[in-house]
């Protein structure tokens, strides 16, 4: 059980530290509002992880990896997001806002706690994950149902701990980003790879 703990252990960490739009959506609230509402967005990515769990304990998320319709609704629902997040980031890098109306950006950008959540919640890859690649790295000496649950939660604590620490990262170097051109650059960086990552989602194949 050991060996079966410590394997899922690295494929999950492995899989959690490759960039992908959880990363470049707390990028965005980071430099759009500081560390704590990148903290606050990690923790609706890590709801939403939470949430997909759920669905995938109690058989729900395979119906929908089985589905090619609402897999195809709930990726283009996500694609669609993802493009929106990317253009109006884009937008607000075309203003050198001062610290008050930054905060002001920074409240119309919405919620990050359900910011972070919904950029989760609409990506269907995360339940064909789930319901396809999780149950292979389950211990088989427990009963599939905790075996699944313990799974899901140390993804979720993966996941909360490396954004986490990126958050706190990236908001300790934001000085050297306070630059107009530097901040402007990464912005629209930042930008390109949301619109990037949505794309991405439409294109890839149409059924799990």
């Amino acid at each position: 059980m050991l060996t079966h703990f410590i394997a899922a252990f690295g494929v999950l960490a492995l899989l959690t530290v490759v960039p992908g739009p959880d990363m470049a959506v707390v990028t965005r609230r980071a430099l759009a509002a500081g560390p704590a509402d990148a903290l606050r967005t990690v923790g609706g990515t890590a709801t939403g992880l939470l949430f997909w769990g759920a669905l995938t304990v109690a058989g729900l998320a395979a119906v929908l990896a089985a589905s090619p319709d609402a897999y195809l609704v709930v990726k283009l629902l996500g694609a669609a997001y993802l493009v929106f997040l990317g253009v109006q980031t884009l937008r607000q890098s075309r203003h050198s806002p001062s610290a008050r109306t930054e905060t002001v950006d920074a409240s119309r950008a919405g919620s990050p706690w359900r910011t972070g959540f919904v950029s989760n919640l609409l990506n269907p890859k995360i339940a064909v994950f789930y319901t396809g690649l999780l149950p292979t790295l389950a211990p088989p000496h427990l009963p599939a149902a905790w075996a699944m649950t313990l799974l899901v939660l140390l993804h979720t604590t993966l996941t909360v701990v490396w954004l986490g620490g990126y958050a706190l990262l990236l908001s300790k170097a934001r000085r050297v980003l306070e630059g107009p051109r530097t901040r402007r650059a990464f912005e629209r960086t930042t930008g390109v790879v949301l619109i990037g990552f949505g794309l991405a989602l439409v294109t890839a194949s149409g059924s799990p």
